[in-house]
Formats: structure tokens, sequence, C-alpha cells
């Protein structure tokens, strides 16, 4: 497969128009869509419980849960220079994320666990939080949140000494089809120094050691 053809994969697939509406314009457009779904369904919206739910809808879409398909929304990247020379690995663990699965459009959650070595730049720690948390707030598969999160870091960092590690559990596996509650799955990425066995054993033992 070649490199372009691969890039494109990797991408959220989006219309050429995905932008040419405002978030005002989408919020209404959603909402006027959401009502009549509801109302497909037999719901009564004169009753006062039901009567805002698409405008709220259409607002958590927008403003919330996909907000991360806007690239406006991507968070800024603070670096600093690698001043201590510390050319150990970093780890961030236990990062939770919520997001949507574009198959069902039901959530799935866990936490991710990312680890980099420098190149001379480290980043602030919290921008590791909001990268995962900004790929996250969109219609994804698990597979492709992992690798765009890498190649992210990668690309922030100019490094491809960059781990990714998510575990998460699916709502489209445990409220509906075959109602497992109690399994999740695991994705990873790895790539630089965390090929190498060794340094990905020391990765997988930073994520397991909890004290």
């Amino acid at each position: 497969m070649n490199p372009t053809t691969l890039a494109k994969l990797l991408d959220t697939p989006l219309l050429a128009t995905a932008f040419e509406k405002n978030d005002t314009e989408k919020i209404n457009e959603i909402e006027y869509h959401f009502k009549a779904i509801m109302e497909t369904l037999g719901l009564d919206l004169s009753d006062d419980s039901l009567s805002g739910t698409p405008k709220r809808v259409a607002k958590m879409f927008v403003q919330e849960i996909f907000s991360g398909l806007n690239p406006a929304n991507k968070p800024d990247v603070t670096l600093f220079d690698n001043k201590f020379s510390y050319n150990e690995m970093l780890v961030e663990r236990d990062i939770n994320f919520y997001t949507t699965c574009e198959h069902h459009f039901l959530p799935f959650y866990g936490n991710a666990h990312i680890a980099y070595m420098s190149s001379g730049k480290v980043i602030g720690l919290s921008k590791l939080n909001r990268i995962v948390k900004y790929f996250a707030k969109r219609p994804q598969i698990q597979e492709r949140l992992t690798v765009q999160i890498a190649n992210e870091l990668k690309k922030v960092l100019n490094t491809e000494d960059v781990a990714v590690l998510i575990d998460a559990n699916h709502l489209c596996v445990a409220s509906r089809g075959v109602s497992d509650v109690t399994s999740s799955t695991v994705t990873s990425s790895y790539s630089g120094q965390f090929t190498n066995e060794n340094k990905r054993n020391e990765f997988l033992q930073y994520i397991r050691n909890k004290n």
C-alpha cells in the first residue's frame, strides 16, 4: 500500500463540504433531523421531558462529543527544550477518554497510555491528555484512534520513538448484540525504539506497576 493511500485510510472520513456550514447552522439542521427521528420512533415531543431533546442533542454533537472533527479545536502544543538531557522514556498512563463508535454511534471509553523519548524537545504534560481527547471527540474506531494519536505525537515531537496503548470498553458490545459487559479491547502502536522488545516491555511494565 502506498503512503498516500495509507494516510487517507488513517484520516477520519470527511466530506469535502464538511466545514461549509458554521456551528449554528449545523446545530439547527441536526435539531430538525433528530426531531424527525424521535417522531418516527413514536415519541411525543409535546411532553416537557422530550421537547428540548432535539436541540440538546444537536448542541452536544457539535459543541462537545464531535468537536474534534473541527481542526479549529485542535489543541495548541507547548514544547520545551530538554534542558536536563533526559534520555529515558517519559510515560503518561491512564489518560481517560470517551468517544463514539462510528459503526453504531454508541460510546466506547477507557484509558490511553503514552510514552515517548525526546529528540530534543519535551511536551507539556497536559497536552498529551488534550491530544487524546481531541482525536476521541469524533466518530471513531479504536484502531484509527490509536494510530492518529501516535502519528500526531510523532509529528509534534519530531521523533519516531512513540508508543500508544489503548484499553477500552465498547457499549456496542455491552449493550447490544452479544451483550458482553466484561470484555475490553486493547490496541497499540509502537515505533522507533519501541519496536525493540526490551524497550516495549519496559513501557508495559510502567503501565502495570501502579506503585
